[in-house]
C-alpha cells in the first residue's frame, strides 16, 4: 500500500465498535447533560459577562451570548449527528478516522489533545488561586514557594494545589465511572444552585436605567462581544468522547449535547441581564464581576458564596475534561498512533494507562509551567475540531453504509453544516498571530510524531496489510 493510500485509509465502524466493546454502557442523558454543564459553565459565567459588557458590548452582552449560542448550536448539531450514528470513543478524532482518513483523524486528535490538556492545566491553576484566596479568609496561608509555577526570580517553584486537585480528580474518575459521575452531578447541582441564588438576590437590585443605552458600542460591539463569549461555550464537544459508555447512545447523545447548550445559554443570558441591570456596564471591567456587583449592594455573604460556586465550576470542568482527555488518549493508543499501552482497558473497564499519562502531563503543566500565553491555543484546537466535524457531515451523508444508520440528523442539510464550518473558520481568523505561530509549531510536532511513529504502528494499516 502506497503512502498516500495509507494516510487516507479510513477506519471501519464495526472494527471500532468491537474495540470499544469492553466499556460498560452506564451513562444516561441526565449524566451527559451534567457532564456538559460541568465543562461549559465554569468561572467564565462569573467573569466574562462583566468584562465583555464593559469593554465591547454594554448591556448588549445578552445578544452577544445569543449570537454565540447560535454559532455553537449549529456545531453542536453536527456533533450530535456524528455521536448518534457513530457511538464510539474518541469524539471528533474517531469521526475523522472514519470519514476523512487516518492522517486527518490524527490532526483532529492532536488538536483535541491541545484543547483538553491545556484547558485542564489552565483551570487547575485558576482553581489553586481561588482556593488559596478562600483559605486566606480563614487566616490560612501556604508557603509562597509552593503556590506558583517555576519562577525562582519571584520566589515560586511549584504549584502544589494545582497538582493535587488534578491528581484527586483523576483518582476519583479512576475509582469508578459511576461514582465520579454521581459526584460530578451533585457538584453541578450545587453550582447551578449558587448561580440561581445570585439571580434571585441580584434581581431585587436591578435598575432598568442601567440597561440604557443597550448597545453603547453599536452593533459591531455586540458582534465583537459574541466572538469573545463564544469561547464560554467550549466544552460541550467533550460530551461526545463518552459515546462508548452511554446507554442508548443514538437517543441520549443528541439530548446530552444539545441539552447542554440550551441550559448553558439560558443561564448565561440570565446572569448577563441581572449583572448589567445591577451595575452600570462601565464599572464591570473587573476579574470578579459577579462578586463585585454583590459587594456594591452590600451582599457580602452572598458574594462569599459565589467564590464557592467558582471553585465548584472549575472542579466539574476539570472532571469532564480529564475524563474526556483520557478517553481520547485511549482511542489514539487503541489505533496504534501512540504507544499501544495507552489503548488498554483494565479489569474495571477503564483506560488506566491513558488516565495516568494524562494526569502526569497535566500536573507538570499546571504545577510548573506558566500558562498565560498558552490559553488561546485551547481555542484554536477546539475550532479546528469543530470545522472538521461540521464539514465531515457532508462526507458522512455520502457514505452509503453509514447513511443507512438511523439517528439524529442535522436539519437543513447541507446548508447548516457548511455554515457551521465557515463560521468556525471565521472565528479562527479572529485569533492573534502569536496563537497561530504557536499552534503551527504544535501541529508540526504532531506531524513529525505521526510520520515518525504513528504511520508505522497504525493498527488499521497493519490489519489491511495482513488481509
Amino acid at each position: 500500500m502506497g503512502i498516500f493510500q495509507r494516510i487516507f485509509q479510513k477506519e471501519d465502524l464495526e472494527r471500532y465498535l468491537q474495540k470499544d466493546s469492553h466499556f460498560e454502557r452506564t451513562l444516561s442523558a441526565v449524566d451527559l447533560i451534567a457532564l456538559g454543564i460541568g465543562a461549559v459553565i465554569g468561572t467564565g459565567i462569573f467573569i466574562l459577562p462583566g468584562t465583555v459588557a464593559a469593554t465591547k458590548a454594554g448591556p448588549g452582552i445578552i445578544l452577544s451570548f445569543v449570537l454565540a449560542a447560535i454559532v455553537c448550536a449549529v456545531a453542536a448539531m453536527c456533533y450530535a449527528e456524528f455521536a448518534s450514528v457513530l457511538p464510539i470513543a474518541g469524539s471528533a478524532y474517531s469521526y475523522g478516522n472514519i470519514v476523512y482518513g487516518e492522517m486527518i483523524g490524527w490532526i483532529i486528535g492532536w488538536a483535541l489533545v491541545l484543547e483538553y490538556v491545556l484547558a485542564v492545566a489552565t483551570v487547575a491553576v485558576g482553581w489553586a488561586a481561588y482556593f488559596n484566596s478562600f483559605i486566606a479568609g480563614f487566616g490560612l496561608k501556604l508557603p509562597k514557594a509552593i503556590t506558583g509555577s517555576f519562577d525562582p526570580a519571584h520566589g515560586t517553584y511549584i504549584n502544589v494545589v494545582a497538582i493535587l486537585i488534578v491528581c484527586l480528580i483523576a483518582w476519583i474518575i479512576d475509582t469508578g465511572l459511576k461514582t465520579s459521575i454521581r459526584l460530578n452531578n451533585i457538584i453541578v447541582v450545587v453550582k447551578l444552585a449558587i448561580i440561581v441564588l445570585f439571580l434571585l438576590v441580584g434581581s431585587f437590585y436591578v435598575k432598568p436605567s442601567n440597561w440604557t443605552p443597550f448597545a453603547p458600542f453599536g452593533g459591531m460591539g455586540i458582534l465583537k462581544g459574541a466572538a469573545v463569549v463564544f469561547f464560554a461555550y467550549l466544552g460541550f464537544d467533550a460530551v461526545s468522547s463518552s459515546a462508548a459508555e452511554v446507554k442508548n447512545a443514538k437517543r441520549n447523545m443528541p439530548i446530552g449535547i444539545i441539552g447542554t447548550l440550551v441550559i448553558c445559554t439560558v443561564f448565561y443570558i440570565l446572569v448577563s441581564g441581572v449583572l448589567t441591570g445591577m451595575v452600570s456596564y462601565k464599572q464591570l471591567n473587573v476579574d470578579d464581576a459577579v462578586a463585585f456587583a454583590l459587594q456594591l449592594v452590600h451582599q457580602n455573604f452572598v458574594a462569599g458564596i459565589i467564590s464557592i460556586g467558582a471553585l465548584a465550576g472549575m472542579f466539574t470542568m476539570m472532571v469532564t475534561m480529564i475524563y474526556s482527555s483520557s478517553r481520547l488518549l485511549y482511542s489514539i493508543g487503541r489505533d496504534g498512533l501512540l504507544p499501544q499501552f495507552l489503548g488498554k482497558i483494565d479489569k474495571h473497564h477503564a483506560p488506566k494507562n491513558a488516565m495516568l499519562t494524562v494526569t502526569i502531563v497535566i500536573s507538570i503543566l499546571g504545577g510548573l509551567i506558566p500558562l498565560d500565553q498558552l490559553a488561546n491555543l485551547v481555542n484554536i484546537g477546539t475550532l479546528i475540531a469543530f470545522a472538521f466535524v461540521s464539514f465531515g457531515i457532508l462526507l458522512l451523508r455520502r457514505n452509503p453504509k453509514l447513511n443507512q444508520i438511523k439517528g439524529f440528523r442535522v436539519p437543513f442539510y447541507p446548508v447548516l453544516p457548511i455554515i457551521s464550518g465557515l463560521l468556525c473558520l471565521f472565528m479562527m481568523t479572529q485569533l492573534s498571530a502569536e496563537t497561530w505561530l504557536a499552534s503551527l509549531a504544535w501541529f508540526v510536532l504532531g506531524l513529525l510524531i505521526y510520520f515518525g511513529y504513528g504511520i508505522r504502528h497504525s493498527r488499521m494499516n497493519k490489519a489491511d496489510d495482513e488481509t
